[in-house]
C-alpha cells in the first residue's frame, strides 16, 4: 500500500511551485503544436467503474475527491506510423519515460518487477511542483492501460492511454476521470488553473513524444475536449 504524503512533504513541495509554473511557461513560449481546446459543462457523463480485482488499498477514488469531476480527453492523430497500436502501446508499457518529457515529468516505478506494465505496479510521477502523484496499475490490454491514483495523489480518479487505427491514421489518446485530492489541490486546479495548465502541458508534450515513437507525424494538431460534471453519482 503507498503511503500518503505527510503534510510537511506537501508543505516543501508547494514551495516548488514557481518552478513548475516557469518552467511551463517557458516550454509555451516554444510551442508550435497546434491545440484545439474545448470545455463544456454537463452531467451526462458517468465516470466508469475500475476494474472488480484491483486491490483497494490506498486507493483514491473519485468518490474521495472534492469539487467537481472533471472527464479530459487528449488526442493526437499521427499520419504515416510506421508502428502499430499494439507495437506502440508495447513501447510505452516498457517504459513509460520513452514517451514523458523526462524534463518535466518522470515515472519512477515502486512496486513491480522489471519489464513491461503489469496489474498492480505502482509509480510515483515526479514533476517540479505540488503534481507529484502516486499511482498503481489497473488494467493493461494489448493497445491500453490504466491508471488509478493512490492516497497522496493531488487527483483522485483514473487515466488510461490507448491508441487505435482508423481511416489510415494510428490516434492515441490520453483519457482522464478525476476530482482534486483535496481542497489545496481544488484550489490550484478548478479555481487558479494553475495545475490544469501544467496537466494540459505535461499530457500535449506526451502525445508530441508518442508521434515520434510511433514513426510518424502528427496531423491537424492535438484535440483537447474537457467536460465538467457536477452533481452525478460516481460509480462505486
Amino acid at each position: 500500500m503507498a503511503a500518503a504524503l505527510s503534510r510537511s512533504s506537501r508543505l516543501r513541495t508547494a514551495a516548488l511551485w514557481p518552478v513548475g509554473i516557469a518552467l511551463t511557461s517557458w516550454h509555451y513560449m516554444w510551442r508550435t503544436t497546434p491545440m484545439h481546446r474545448s470545455e463544456v459543462s454537463g452531467a451526462d457523463d458517468t465516470p466508469p467503474a475500475l476494474p472488480a480485482d484491483l486491490s483497494s488499498d490506498g486507493l483514491q477514488r473519485i468518490e474521495d475527491g472534492v469539487g467537481s469531476i472533471f472527464h479530459r480527453r487528449y488526442t493526437a492523430r499521427i499520419g504515416d506510423a510506421k508502428a502499430s497500436p499494439d507495437e506502440l502501446l508495447d513501447r510505452i508499457k516498457a517504459d513509460p519515460n520513452c514517451a514523458s518529457p523526462t524534463e518535466f515529468a518522470r515515472f519512477h516505478k515502486i512496486r513491480g518487477g522489471d519489464g513491461t506494465l503489469r496489474a498492480g505496479d505502482e509509480f510515483i510521477v515526479r514533476m517540479p511542483g505540488p503534481w507529484d502523484g502516486p499511482v498503481r496499475v489497473a488494467h493493461v490490454g494489448p493497445a491500453s492501460f490504466l491508471l488509478a491514483t493512490l492516497a497522496g495523489h493531488l487527483e483522485a480518479g483514473q487515466i488510461e492511454f490507448r491508441a487505435w487505427r482508423d481511416d489510415g491514421e494510428l490516434h492515441f489518446c490520453v483519457e482522464s476521470w478525476a476530482r482534486s485530492g483535496d481542497r489545496l489541490s481544488n484550489l490550484l486546479y478548478a479555481h487558479l488553473r494553475m495545475a490544469k495548465e501544467v496537466q494540459l502541458h505535461m499530457w500535449t508534450s506526451f502525445l508530441e513524444r508518442v508521434a515520434d515513437l510511433a514513426g510518424g507525424r502528427q496531423r491537424g494538431g492535438i484535440e483537447i475536449v474537457t467536460r465538467r460534471i457536477e452533481g452525478i453519482d460516481v460509480v462505486p
